[in-house]
This record gives structure tokens, sequence and C-alpha cells, in this order.
């Protein structure tokens, strides 16, 4: 296991060994030297050198070997089946009433959906009487004061 701390939130997380060698099977394939581990917390990639990861995970080519020389799991071994917590059965059954409630929604005419949301028995509420302009006020508060005519000087 590597770990690494986010160049940009700083979170630290780490880098499995099974992330680690499918990353360095794909960049000696693709004659890469660095490798973008995304931050489990922002998801932005953080570069990590090929050097680092051979330092962390010195006989990767062999496990790389034994990894390949494995049978391939069967289909309903590999997926598990079990039953979803309540916090996530909540939310698909929370985002198939959404989609019915806007497909139903849609079905409706926009005058149908005005008329409904106005009650029938709403009361007009008088409009509030006009505030006095920042002029008139200014006006009242500061009385205007008169200039002198001005004279020439001889």
């Amino acid at each position: 296991m590597l770990n690494l701390r986010c160049l940009y939130c700083q979170t630290p997380f780490t880098v499995g060994r099974v992330e680690m060698l499918t990353a360095l099977i794909a960049m000696d394939e693709k004659n890469q030297t660095h490798h973008d581990a995304h931050c489990p917390r922002c998801r932005r990639a953080n570069s990590i050198s090929r050097q680092r990861m051979e330092l962390f995970f010195p006989n990767w080519r062999e496990a790389a070997k034994q990894m390949a020389s494995m049978p391939a799991a069967p289909a309903s071994a590999a997926v598990k089946t079990e039953p979803l917590p309540r916090s996530l059965k909540n939310v698909a059954v929370k985002t198939a009433t959404s989609k019915k409630t806007s497909a139903a929604n849609a079905k409706i005419s926009a005058s149908k959906r005005r008329r409904a949301s106005k009650p029938s028995s709403a009361k007009k509420i008088a409009p509030t009487p006009k505030a006095v302009s920042s002029k008139s006020k200014k006006s009242a508060a500061k009385p205007k004061t008169v200039s002198k005519p001005k004279t020439k000087k001889k």
C-alpha cells in the first residue's frame, strides 16, 4: 500500500496493491513514467512517479504473472447479491417516485397548473402607500440657501 496526501486538498489517502499493480502494468505497456491517482475527496489527479510505485511494490512483475495465470472467476461468484442498505433503498425509491411525478406533471397543461396553484379563495392584499421620494426628503430636511449675487471688483 502507498500512503499519499492530495496536493490540492491535503486529504490523506492510500493506493492499494491491486490498483498499484494495474497501474504499473498499464504504465509498462504504454511506456509511461507517471500514474494519476485520483483523490477520493476532491477527485483531482495526483501524479505518482513510476519509480516511487516500483519502490513500494518491488516484485510487481511476479505478481502480474500470478494474476494473469489465475483462472477467471465465474460471473455468479464475482457478483455478490447483498441487499442494499436502508439509506440506498430510500434514495432509489425517492428517485423513482420523483420520475413518476415529473412525468405526470409534464402531461398537465400549463394553464391547468396555473389554476391549480392559485387557490380560488385567495384574498387580494391592498398595496402599501408609496414612500416619500428621496428628493422630497432632502428638500424637507435642508432649507435651500440663497446665494449672493457676484459683483465685479474694479
